[in-house]
């Protein structure tokens, strides 16, 4: 798309005027979409841009053209690509948007950086590139997602008459690439179909239609085992009647107790359902897992074969291991299993029919014996059909005379809708629709469409005999005579209900999984976040601290270093509550004062949820002390705050307040009698209705939408409240707002008792020779410092293997200070090793992660990154203690 001559001039002009006038309105781009005023409005003077008054003519009218055109247009503007965009392309960048508007494309797309390096050196060449379908793994919302896109790139040519930019235009053509897939599926479903019609058309032997078949469709879906079998008469157990590979990899024996395999098997059969295990071990009793596990399924389709109202006989398709069997690999297995039944009963029906003709034919050559021969022919013809149609039972199979009355009905008609041949036959189909499609004349519709273009095919809702209602497929054929007169119709139905259920449960599923994964790569990237913040903080407080010990003692010095090393804790704690979202600490609980710890977070609440909502706060004095996890009642309290902020989107008041209570056993569920203090965050937002409030803390359930909430946030506060021997409950009207309560344990501590505080002088120790060992040299270096200090004698190494060395050549070393987190041996290969060498040597193992690898074992103290040199001294005494007692 091209702006208009006429209109690309007058930008050109307006934006002549404005840089000879030295105004920064920039009307043209103000009219140019979202993107044209962001870009009017923001400062480019810390761009390799520069300011807008001094960008080139060529560039002002680059920018015009992308922000105009509805097209999704970026700029790639100079050797760095500072990128340039309008609205479309913001839609395609999600939550990328606006933080790369400005940047240069290889940092607002890492993942495809060399892509784009290889664009922009085309681009500036002078040359154009244009991609079809490409595909590209992007992360757009925080996950990484496969995309495939139509991309066209073309030079921008500057004042200078050269290249000094490239213009891409960016169409994603992902869903019509899935929707090709999906088509290829078909195409091959339909083409083993037609391969596997072809090849046992010719047959005239059942064992070799089952044989075939079921060789074809192990081949095709990867099975282990596939069979056949006939029910017993009373219906208790079937014999298996082929099998692929061999009869012999379902058990020793061909005879198998249907009730063996569990009450879910036999239910599902004997009602006419297929049964789908993707783990036999995991879905199923323990008992029915070993009956499987001995026909060697571990994961199975059977599709049943109901016959009058019978089990009759069952199909089996196995796999050895577990596996998550898709829609399309369920359908072709039953849709295989019709066809073959159909197959070997049309097979059987014709041998017995070619034998009665052949014993006919022997009687007599008279022309009566031809005559009846004739009529036989015919009867086996009428045989062939009423047995095909009588065979299946997945398909109502119906005749209609010309006025819609029911004239025939077959075994899968009854089984759908509930009717026998006596109660149905004479009927108008009608019967059949909703009260308020019959009254909307949907069936004389349907009827009229067939009468007319010669087929009425369509979904639609249908009712049982029961009054139960199931989705149906119907097809709807006029049947006329040899004259052309209509004569009646053929009516077909399907119950798809089963199909679009399962579908929407493997939705549900999917996106479930999603969000856990989501969640587990959040808490990863934080938790390897937080051990590297750490590592920077231990090396700037054990510095800090050294520098203490060693300035003169002039009171401004000194309270320059005792702020920065009380920024080092405020960082620390900083860390500790991102290492308790990503579920890297061991949480334990402890007395705490509501009142202080609210003061404390009220900055970082108004900070994360903006100017446009108010914290007021109600903590009296006199508040009993509480027993709960500090860093874990600061996530739910926050928590709690945003959910209170999205419920008023044009901003409002929230309150945080907190009450001494006595809970009766009765009074709260799942809350024991006892002394609690409730601490309560309300709104007056848009509140939740019954259905809502009922769902709210079940895990994954979000009214955000999806991508704008993982559903984790209520279940995970109520879990924590629980653990702590509380609960959460929460209050909710709709247009009225939300209270959340956390109702957390009382202690007996007073509201003004203090702890212990800890001294800041390490007490005097006995000089031992440590071996410290860290890759990082300033930490290396400042923990062998802070133990000299305290008057030990240090040994200090690099990695893991250089302090083996050391250690096999010192006899004498007492104690072992090692980090956890270093490039080839990490610290607890290096423990392992060392207690090879010295079973009882202390150990003390730092590490700036907030969990301690499980196999380093309970001998090994614990030391916390940043940590203090009085925290050195603790961890060094008690690693000495077990020793010297």
């Amino acid at each position: 798309m091209e702006l208009s001559s006429s209109r690309f001039v007058g930008i050109e002009r307006r934006g002549k005027n404005i840089q000879d006038s030295g105004l920064e309105r920039l009307t043209f781009l103000e009219s140019g979409g979202e993107l044209g005023r962001l870009i009017a409005r923001r400062d480019w003077s810390a761009t390799p841009l520069g300011p807008i008054a001094g960008w080139s003519m060529s560039l002002r009218n680059a920018v015009a053209f992308v922000v105009h055109s509805p097209a999704p247009l970026v700029m790639l503007w100079g050797e760095a690509g500072t990128m340039i965009y309008n609205d479309g392309y913001a839609k395609f960048a999600a939550d990328n948007h606006p933080d790369i508007l400005g940047r240069p494309v290889r940092e607002a797309w890492p993942e495809v950086a060399d892509f784009n390096d290889h664009v922009m050196k085309v681009g500036l060449g002078g040359g154009s590139l244009a991609f079809q379908d490409h595909h590209l793994k992007l992360n757009r919302t925080g996950q990484f997602e496969d995309v495939w896109l139509n991309l066209d790139y073309s030079p921008v040519f500057g004042d200078d008459g050269r290249p000094a930019g490239v213009l891409a235009i960016v169409v994603e053509t992902t869903k019509l690439v899935a929707a090709g897939k999906a088509l290829e599926e078909s195409e091959a479903r339909l083409r083993f179909l037609d391969r596997l019609g072809r090849a046992t058309s010719t047959s005239l032997d059942a064992r070799d239609v089952l044989e075939v078949t079921t060789g074809m469709l192990s081949e095709e879906l990867g099975l282990s085992s596939c069979a056949y079998g006939d029910l017993d008469v009373d219906g208790s157990g079937f014999t298996l009647r082929q099998a692929w590979p061999g009869a012999d990899s379902l058990g020793q024996t061909d005879h198998h107790s249907l009730e063996s395999f569990g009450e879910l098997a036999a239910l599902r059969l004997r009602k006419g359902e297929s049964l789908v295990i993707n783990d036999s071990l995991s879905e199923l009793p323990p008992a029915a897992t070993a009956a499987f596990a001995a026909v060697g399924a571990r994961a199975l389709i059977w599709v049943p074969l109901v016959k009058e109202g019978r089990l009759t006989a069952l199909m089996a398709a196995h796999r050895d291991q577990p596996h998550i069997w898709t829609e399309r690999e369920i359908a072709l297995t039953r849709e295989v299993a019709e066809r073959s039944w159909s197959h070997v009963e049309r097979i059987q029906t014709e041998a017995a029919l070619a034998v009665a003709a052949s014993r006919l034919g022997e009687l007599s050559d008279t022309l009566e014996e031809r005559v009846e021969e004739r009529s036989a022919a015919l009867n086996r013809s009428q045989t062939q059909f009423r047995l095909l149609v009588q065979g299946v039972t997945d398909y109502a199979i119906y005749m209609l005379d010309e006025h819609g009355n029911v004239t025939s009905w077959n075994a899968g008609a009854e089984r759908i809708k509930g009717y026998s041949p006596d109660e149905i036959i004479g009927r108008h189909f009608s019967s059949f629709y909703p009260e308020e499609d019959r009254t909307a004349g949907e069936p004389e519709r349907a009827l009229e469409t067939a009468r007319r273009e010669g087929r009425f095919n369509a979904e639609g809702w249908r009712v049982r005999k029961d009054g139960s209602r199931f989705r149906a497929s119907v097809v709807i054929d006029a049947i006329h005579d040899d004259d052309g007169r209509l004569i009646g119709f053929a009516k077909i139905t399907r119950d798809v209900t089963e199909r679009e259920e399962a579908q929407h449960e493997l939705e549900m599923a999917r996106e479930a999984l999603f969000q856990s994964q989501k969640m587990e790569s959040i808490g990863q990237l934080t938790g390897g976040v937080a051990h590297d913040f750490n590592n920077l903080l231990m090396a700037i407080r054990s510095s800090l601290e050294l520098l203490r010990k060693r300035v003169p003692d002039e009171p401004q010095i000194r309270k320059l270093l005792d702020n920065s090393m009380k920024a080092t804790d405020r960082g620390a704690s900083l860390t500790q509550r991102m290492l308790a979202f990503a579920r890297r600490q061991e949480l334990a609980a402890e007395e705490v004062m509501l009142p202080a710890l609210v003061r404390g977070m009220k900055e970082l609440l108004e900070r994360a949820l903006g100017p446009a909502y108010s914290i007021d706060t109600r903590l009296p004095g006199d508040l009993p002390a509480v027993s709960t996890d500090v860093n874990q009642l600061e996530m739910a309290l926050l928590n709690l705050a945003v959910n209170a902020r999205d419920a008023m989107p044009d901003g409002g008041d929230i309150l945080i307040r907190a009450e001494a209570m006595t809970a009766t056993a009765d009074q709260v569920p799942d809350l024991a009698a006892g002394r609690y203090v409730r601490m309560t965050v309300s709104d007056s937002g848009s509140g939740m209705d019954a259905e809502t409030l009922a769902k709210a803390i079940e895990p994954f359930f979000t009214t955000k939408g999806v991508g704008k909430g993982t559903g984790l946030g209520l279940s995970m506060v109520h879990g924590f409240a629980q653990q702590l021997g509380g609960t959460l409950e929460i209050e909710s009207k709709l247009g009225v707002g939300t209270k959340a309560h956390i109702w957390l344990p009382a202690r007996e501590m007073g509201a003004g008792e203090e702890g212990p505080v800890e001294s800041l002088e390490p007490a005097l120790a006995t000089s031992r020779k440590i071996l410290v060992v860290d890759d990082d040299a300033i930490i290396l270096m400042n923990t062998g410092a802070l133990l000299e200090d305290l008057g030990h004698r240090v040994l200090e190494a690099g990695s893991g293997e250089e302090a083996l060395r050391i250690f096999a050549a010192h006899d004498d070393i007492e104690m072992l200070v090692t980090d956890q987190a270093m490039p080839g041996m990490t610290g607890s290969d290096l423990i392992a090793a060392a207690r090879t060498l010295r079973p009882h040597l202390p150990i003390v193992l730092a590490t700036g992660y907030g969990e301690t690898p499980h196999e380093v074992g309970q001998t090994v103290v614990r030391l916390g990154k940043p940590f203090s040199q009085t925290d050195l001294e603790r961890a060094v005494a008690d690693a000495m203690a077990g020793v010297d007692d």
